[in-house]
């Protein structure tokens, strides 16, 4: 899980193992957070999947920074 401080704001982007096919060859799903001094502001659903959980990290604070950015 990562996390960053933005405008006031803790973006989180997370993580999710998924096994696909057959061979049950493992992906990550991406998801990110928003938390305003300890609260849940908004989540997103799955914003994509990724072959390293780490790539799928980096995707939840991208969305979060930018919905904090159209809703500012």
């Amino acid at each position: 899980m990562q996390s960053q401080s933005y405008h006031g704001y803790q973006v989180w982007g997370h993580s999710i193992v998924e096994l696909e096919g057959e061979f049950q060859r493992e992906r990550h799903a991406a998801s990110g957070t928003i938390t305003l001094r300890g609260k849940l502001v908004h989540a997103s659903g799955v914003l994509g999947h990724y072959e390293s959980e780490e790539d799928a990290e980096l995707a939840g604070p991208d969305w979060a920074r930018a919905w904090v950015d159209a809703h500012s």
